[in-house]
């Protein structure tokens, strides 16, 4: 494929520190391997490849590297930002707590760009944010996937979605599979098509009056 084909797009990856962001970004072999650093944000921006029927789409990830420990992040990490994910870690609650937080900052500089909520770490047992308990999403047009950086476990839907945002066609899928490191830890197969039926279940249900109500 010519490289003229391809599309770049900048990526926006926010969310608390520790919920696995640079663990999720750096799974993706060729990104690893490109990713430069941006000083004056505090930013590792990493571009992981996609090969799909409508050609490479490759997403230069913004990683705030830390930054986000030391209070809010600077607008010139989300200005031109075309697209984002928010990420929280299921074990966590305040991480999902804190989600309308990031939704706020990334609205306030990046209007109407397509952004998917993921709750990361679904390969530890001891989960504390249930799939009827994730409700954001529903509230804001957005979409959800449970991921888990260290088992690859949907590592390329997101991705897949924001295409299809991005390139206004529902059809988009990947031609070829990302190069991804291996698995560092093993799945629950069972417990994750549990998951999945929970996810698809919460969706039908209608919204309850307050997103935080169980957490």
């Amino acid at each position: 494929m010519a490289e003229s084909e391809q599309v770049q797009v900048k990526l926006v990856l926010v969310g608390d520190g520790g919920v696995g962001k640079t663990t999720f970004v750096k799974r993706h072999l060729n990104g690893e391997f490109e990713s430069r650093y941006i000083p004056t944000l505090g930013v590792s921006v990493q571009p992981l490849s996609f090969y799909t029927n409508f050609g490479k789409i490759v997403f230069n990830v913004w990683d705030t590297a830390g930054q986000e420990k030391f209070g809010g992040l600077r607008d010139g990490y989300y200005i031109q930002g075309q697209c984002a994910i928010i990420m929280f870690d299921v074990t966590s609650r305040m991480s999902y707590k804190h989600v309308p937080n990031w939704y706020s900052d990334l609205e306030r500089v990046c209007e109407n760009i397509p952004i998917v909520l993921c709750g990361n770490k679904v390969d530890i047992k001891d989960r504390k944010v249930k799939p009827s308990q994730i409700n954001f999403h529903r509230r804001y047009n957005l979409s959800y996937y449970d991921v888990s950086a260290k088992s690859n476990y949907n590592f390329e839907k997101p991705f897949i979605w924001l295409a299809s945002k991005l390139l206004g066609n529902k059809s988009v899928h990947l031609v070829q599979q990302p190069t991804l490191k291996p698995a560092e830890v093993p799945l629950d197969a069972g417990l994750m098509q549990q998951y999945e039926t929970e996810v698809q279940t919460a969706a039908a249900v209608p919204l309850p009056p307050d997103d935080n109500e169980d957490l």
